[in-house]
């Protein structure tokens, strides 16, 4: 039986090493989640988008005044409407870690009892947000305003608007993924129609 031959990556990761001044942010994402994500590895390439990468994703999660689960909800959603694979398998790791059984569920989130209103609202709006054209409308912003403050709107808008940066960079390179989102991907994400496509080299 003829050996299927992978694809090389559109651009290749390069050592955790190789811009020896991007340590401590390397570091600071491997005690994160775990290992140095390929995404960082193939922006190094541009060392000053890294530190602010870096820089805005602590922005965002740090003094969130959203739960941590809420903020892994959104991420994988807003992923899922975006269409990035990658990012879809990462943000699903960080929910699945918390509550499987909210993930396995998260796309029936509007009927399913383990979601409160608040949580639909905030899904319903992560959605909307992340779709292109924007599909947030006034009437979807004023029921986010019921359920939460001015600041929780805020750590909202911010974790979509990283999660569509990231969709943008790691689709368009196709980032490989690495082995641990894939498992988590196959585990949870395989059986509503996932698989990793391009980033799975």
């Amino acid at each position: 039986m003829e050996q299927k031959v992978k694809p090389s990556p559109r651009l290749a990761p390069l050592p955790a090493d190789h811009v020896p001044e991007l340590r401590e942010f390397f570091e600071d994402a491997k005690q994160r989640i775990g290992f140095v994500p390929n995404s960082m590895l193939i922006m190094q390439r541009k060392p000053k988008l890294v530190k602010a990468f870096a820089q805005l994703g602590d922005a965002v999660r740090s003094d969130a005044k959203i739960d941590r689960m809420l903020i892994s909800l959104i991420s994988y959603v807003a992923s899922r409407a975006a269409g990035c694979l990658y990012c879809m398998a990462h943000t699903a790791e960080g929910a699945a870690k918390a509550k499987p059984e909210k993930l396995e569920a998260v796309w029936e989130f509007r009927t399913s009892p383990l979601f409160t209103e608040a949580e639909r609202v905030a899904l319903d709006f992560a959605i909307a947000a992340a779709s292109v054209p924007n599909g947030v409308t006034d009437e979807m912003f004023a029921e986010l305003r019921k359920h939460y403050s001015e600041d929780q709107i805020v750590d909202i808008v911010a974790v979509i608007s990283l999660f569509g940066w990231l969709n943008r960079w790691n689709d368009s390179l196709g980032t490989p993924l690495e082995d641990e989102p894939i498992e988590y991907g196959e585990k949870y994400l395989a059986p509503h129609g996932w698989s990793p496509g391009k980033h799975g080299r």
